[in-house]
C-alpha cells in the first residue's frame, strides 16, 4: 500500500508540477534566445521571419520535414555569421527572379560556410525574403543526427527527383556542381573551378528553371589546406581529409575572420533535350562555369584586402 501511495504521490507531481515546471523553463529559454536574437539582428529580423513563404507546409512543416521553429533558430545563428563574423558584402541579388530557380555557385572552404551564407543572404538581403534548399551530399545521411537536422532546416538529399518536386513547389535551389571535390581544394588551387556535374543542366533543362550563376569570395581563405589525406578519407567513409594546419591552434576550429563577397549574375535560360548526349550538355553547363570563373576573377581583380 506504502509503495503505491509513493507511486501515486510521484505521478501527481510529475504530471502536476515537473513537466509544467520543464515546459516553463524549455519556453522561458526559447523567449530568452527570441529575444537576444532579435536585439542582435533587428527587428527587421523578426519581421523577415513573419513575412517569409514556406509553401506546401502543415502546422509549420513542409514535404520535406523543413520546420519552422528549427529553421528561426539555424537562420539566427547563419545571420549573426553573414551580418558580424564574415561581413557578407552581397551584389546583384535582385538578379534572382521570383518562382523556382537553379542558385550555381563555386564551391569552397573546408566547411560548407559559403551554402549558408547564400541561404542568409537570400533570407536577409533579398526582397522579399526567401528560403533556400540545399542539396546535400547523400553520405551525409549516414552521419548520427546530421540526416534530423538537415532535413529540418531546409537541407535535401541531392537526388534528382527531390529536385524536381522542390521546383514544382517553386524553390530556390543551391547546387554546387564541383562537389565535394570543391571544397577540399589546396590552398594553392584557390577560385580555381574544377570540372561541373552535368546533373544541374540537365535538371533546368526538363523542367525549363533558370539558372543564376553564383560567385562567392572568401571561403578558400577561412581555412588553409595544404592538401587531402586520400587515404585516410577511404578509411572514414568521408568525401575528403584536408590538412589544415590552423585546426591544431587554440581555436583554430573557428574558420578565419574573412570578408565573404558574393556575387549574383544574371540568369540564364537554356533549351534543348535533357536525355541529349553528355557532350551536348558539357557545352551548355560550360557557358555557366565559365561565366562563374569571370566572375570570381573581376571580384577578386576589385578585392583589396582578404579581411576588409
Amino acid at each position: 500500500m506504502a509503495s503505491r501511495t509513493t507511486l501515486a504521490r510521484l505521478s501527481h507531481f510529475v504530471t502536476h508540477s515537473a513537466l509544467p515546471l520543464a515546459r516553463v523553463g524549455v519556453d522561458s529559454l526559447r523567449g530568452t534566445i527570441d529575444d537576444a536574437t532579435i536585439r542582435l539582428l533587428g527587428q527587421d529580423f523578426e519581421d523577415r521571419l513573419r513575412r517569409v513563404a514556406l509553401p506546401h507546409a502543415a502546422d509549420g512543416v513542409d514535404p520535406f520535414g523543413l520546420d519552422r521553429e528549427w529553421a528561426k533558430y539555424a537562420v539566427g545563428v547563419a545571420a549573426f555569421f553573414h551580418r558580424f563574423y564574415f561581413r557578407t558584402e552581397v551584389f546583384g541579388i535582385e538578379r534572382v527572379p521570383a518562382g523556382r530557380v537553379l542558385l550555381i555557385a563555386n564551391h569552397s572552404g573546408q566547411l560548407p560556410f559559403d551554402g549558408m551564407l547564400i541561404a542568409a543572404s537570400l533570407f536577409l538581403d533579398a526582397e522579399p525574403p526567401r528560403v533556400m534548399r540545399s542539396m546535400v551530399e547523400k553520405w551525409t545521411q549516414t552521419l548520427p543526427f546530421v540526416a534530423t537536422f538537415f532535413s529540418r532546416v531546409g537541407q535535401v538529399v541531392g537526388v534528382p527527383e527531390n529536385a524536381r518536386r522542390l521546383l514544382d513547389m517553386g524553390a530556390a535551389i543551391l547546387v554546387f556542381p564541383e562537389g565535394t571535390k570543391g571544397i577540399s581544394k589546396g590552398f594553392s588551387s584557390r577560385y580555381q573551378l574544377l570540372d561541373f556535374g552535368l546533373g544541374f543542366m540537365r535538371l533546368a533543362l526538363e523542367t525549363d528553371t533558370p539558372i543564376v550563376p553564383i560567385a562567392v569570395i572568401g571561403g578558400e581563405e577561412q581555412y588553409i589546406s595544404l592538401g587531402n589525406l586520400e587515404s585516410v578519407s577511404k578509411a572514414l567513409g568521408m568525401p575528403t581529409f584536408p590538412i589544415i594546419p590552423q585546426l591544431l591552434l587554440p581555436g583554430g576550429q573557428l574558420p578565419l575572420p574573412t570578408r565573404y563577397r558574393i556575387y549574383f549574375g544574371e540568369p540564364m535560360t537554356f533549351h534543348g533535350d535533357p536525355d541529349d548526349d553528355d557532350a551536348v550538355i558539357q557545352e551548355k553547363v560550360a557557358l555557366v562555369k565559365g561565366r562563374i570563373q569571370s566572375m570570381l576573377n573581376r571580384g577578386l581583380k576589385e578585392r583589396k584586402s582578404v579581411f576588409w
